[in-house]
């Protein structure tokens, strides 16, 4: 049985493994510790999906849990996907701040996959990235 709960103190080494056991390792700074740790502790609603204590999935979010949900990331255990963890963790994460909007930026992999789950893509999203400055 698949246990899902907020974690909201989930340790740092529970993160990377289930991140690199995830085909998000490759978006995440995975051996920068300092900028991982930092991107842990100022999550404030994490969503775990554990099986006999190992750690299948996560959804890593940060709410004002009044408007907007932004879904950080969401991550499955290679061998765990295509069970419905992930739709799971999302429809936990929403449950747990019910007037809020989740908010997220797809991995290109992934962009079939929401729509499928029943989130609406829009167009009306900006991104300001670390290499560009407001002119």
């Amino acid at each position: 049985m698949i246990l899902y709960q907020i974690e909201n103190d989930l340790s740092l080494e529970d993160y990377k493994s289930v991140l690199v056991r995830s085909s998000l390792g490759e978006r995440r700074p995975i051996d920068d510790i300092p900028r991982l740790t930092g991107m842990l502790r100022n999550a404030n609603l994490i969503v775990t999906a554990r099986k006999d204590g190992e750690i299948l999935g996560i959804a890593r979010c940060l709410s004002d849990y009044q408007h907007a949900t932004y879904l950080a990331d969401l991550a499955v255990d290679l061998a765990y996907q295509h069970q419905g963890i992930g739709k799971e963790l999302i429809r936990k994460a929403q449950q747990s701040a019910p007037s809020s909007k989740i908010i997220l930026l797809s991995a290109p992999a992934a962009i079939g996959y929401y729509p499928k789950i029943g989130m609406e893509n829009v167009s009306n999203c900006f991104i300001l990235g670390t290499e560009n400055q407001i002119h």
